[in-house]
């Protein structure tokens, strides 16, 4: 077994590359967007540094070349979106949220799908292009995220329910928390993929399938979800009242699979939250680091001269490596086997967000 943590050279410029973004690009309007009390101005506030990393090449950096995206391995990915979450994790939510709404086309829709809407993403002359991913439904309720796979019959799991009439479906029900579904106006994402019950009498697991929905839907509504933090991704409620969808629309391969398409995504989303976390303990280590430089407490030299300072900041900074390998590690293993690694992206994304809390507080 080949064991190697030193970058390529094309991996090293482009972190290089993401790094410049992130710092000179996003950096300047993360703050003052940031302290918008009103969460969609200050998701519209982000939207020229959207466009930019459109234009870079970063909004959709996960899909395959082949339909214009970046074609990025998942270590690739995460090298990248450490930098964005170094200056803001949210924004680069919004960015890798767009690959749980569409790489579930790449794996499992047919050649007409992947052509309609992987191609609309990637050659979008606005840059503006979003993609919202809706599976989490209100607290509490039968279809909250953590049932979607209890063996529970009926009315247990996902409750949206998606009816077949003709060639369309029509949904009905709520989704409470999904990323990016309400696009820049509040009125909806250019598309969004939605977890739905295609069969109203099954539960857990049973009758799940994928369907895109997208902007301007008649009986589609969103209202933002005002948040304490990652407020510079805009998380919503949506209620789909007798909403009619064409058939078409439904992703071939998930029909009746709509838990493998979750729980893909939730490994590939593994790594992805895990270097979220590495890049919020590294921005707040770096802080820390250049505080203790220059306070000295009323004492005669900078804190960084004594022991105990030292200590607690050589411990946090080794956390932090220790993260950033574990990440690397599952998205390698994610490259190996297919993106097939739900333990391995579990233990990452929780690890390391543990790690995190450790090194902020």
């Amino acid at each position: 077994m080949a064991v190697d943590f030193t970058l390529t050279n094309e991996q090293r410029e482009l972190q290089s590359n993401t790094r410049e973004f992130a710092e000179n690009v996003l950096a300047p309007v993360v703050r003052e967007a940031d302290a918008e009390p009103e969460p969609l101005r200050g998701f519209q506030r982000t939207k020229q540094a959207y466009i930019a990393a459109y234009q870079a090449g970063i909004a959709f950096c996960m899909l395959p070349r082949e339909y214009g995206g970046g074609g990025l391995t998942n270590v690739e990915l995460i090298i990248a979106a450490e930098e964005i979450c170094a200056v803001d994790p949210g924004f680069a939510c919004t960015v890798l949220v767009n690959g749980l709404g569409l790489l579930p086309v790449w794996y499992w829709g047919n050649e007409e799908q992947k052509d309609r809407y992987l191609r609309a993403a990637t050659s979008d002359p606005t840059g503006e292009y979003i993609v919202g991913y809706a599976v989490s439904e209100p607290a509490g309720s039968p279809g909250g995220t953590a049932n979607f796979d209890t063996p529970l019959p009926h009315p247990v799991g996902i409750g949206v329910t998606a009816i077949r009439d003709g060639d369309e479906y029509v949904l009905n029900g709520r989704k409470y928390w999904p990323c990016n579904v309400g696009g820049w106006d509040g009125k909806g994402a250019n598309t969004s993929i939605v977890v739905v019950r295609t069969n109203p009498e099954g539960g857990g697991t049973e009758g799940l399938s994928a369907i895109m929905v997208d902007r301007g839907t008649p009986g589609v509504s969103y209202k933002l979800i005002d948040k304490m933090a990652h407020r510079l991704t805009p998380n919503a409620e949506i209620l789909f009242d007798n909403a009619r969808v064409p058939a078409a629309n439904l992703v071939e391969g998930t029909e009746g699979n709509g838990d493998l398409l979750i729980n893909r995504n939730f490994a590939w989303s593994g790594p992805v939250a895990g270097i979220a976390a590495v890049g919020v303990a590294r921005a707040a280590y770096e802080t820390a680091l250049d505080w203790a430089h220059t306070y000295t407490s009323g004492g005669p030299r900078p804190i960084i001269h004594y022991q105990y300072p030292g200590y607690v900041l050589g411990d946090v900074a080794a956390k932090i490596e220790m993260a950033r390998y574990f990440c690397w590690k599952t998205a390698h293993y994610l490259d190996q086997h297919d993106y097939h690694g739900e333990l391995i992206g579990a233990m990452c994304k929780i690890q390391c967000t543990e790690m995190m809390l450790d090194c902020v507080y």
